[in-house]
This record gives C-alpha cells, sequence and structure tokens, in this order.
C-alpha cells in the first residue's frame, strides 16, 4: 500500500503529459532534448525497446540500437524526464517476453523481431 502524499505528488509529476502505449519489442523514436552551451536541439534515438520496468513517476524503458562498427547501445529513459522531448512508435513487434536481454547476444538477422500487422477495417478493403 503506497502512501497517499506519495501519490499526490507523483501525479503532479507526472501532470498531463500524454505518452503513447508501448511495449517491449516495439521499435520506437525518441526525440531527446539536449542543452549544449545556450542552445538546445532535438536528438533522435531510435531503437527496439528490451525492457519497461517501475511504476508511476519511477517508470522507466530501456531502448537497444546497433550503432557504428556494430556496437549495441543501450540507453536507460525515465517515461516522465523533461528531457523527453518526443516518443514515437514506428513498429509494434509480436515478442513472447516482456524483458528481451537475449537480444544482447544475437546479431544480424537472429536479432530481428516479427511486425504486428494490423488489420484494415473491411471499409478500406473494398
Amino acid at each position: 500500500m503506497r502512501n497517499r502524499y506519495i501519490e499526490a505528488f507523483e501525479k503532479a509529476q507526472i501532470g498531463e503529459r500524454a505518452r503513447p502505449d508501448f511495449s517491449a519489442g516495439d521499435t520506437i523514436r525518441i526525440g531527446i532534448r539536449i542543452k549544449e552551451g545556450e542552445k538546445t536541439r532535438v536528438q533522435t534515438f531510435e531503437g527496439v525497446c528490451i525492457s519497461k520496468r517501475g511504476a508511476g513517476a519511477n517508470k522507466t524503458f530501456i531502448v537497444r540500437k546497433i550503432g557504428a562498427n556494430n556496437i549495441g547501445v543501450e540507453r536507460i529513459f525515465p517515461l516522465y524526464a523533461e528531457a523527453l522531448e518526443t516518443i514515437e512508435v514506428v513498429r509494434r513487434g509480436r515478442v513472447r517476453r516482456a524483458k528481451l536481454y537475449y537480444l544482447r547476444n544475437l546479431r544480424g538477422k537472429a536479432a530481428r523481431i516479427k511486425e504486428i500487422r494490423s488489420k484494415k477495417p473491411a471499409a478500406e478493403q473494398a
């Protein structure tokens, strides 16, 4: 059972921030606000979400991508961080695990994740 004061504080921290619904296996593109001196810019980080954890304002997720020279890069992002400008779901992945840590040991085609294809309504197919 959680303290009601802590819950009220977390609700204030989260505020009205709308975040898309995504899960492990989804390919997501994140826009991160980076401050360099007086200037700020948005840098994108696109990769596969390999895990989500936590609750409330403490919710975090790990995104993995393959960088230069086939080196895997993982970053942990707080879901409600001020620095996160955008979160966009690029592809929905069909996986059977909640944590995809096994992808760390796979390379190339073995590391592919099947895509969930959304069915079009019958009116559009005709």
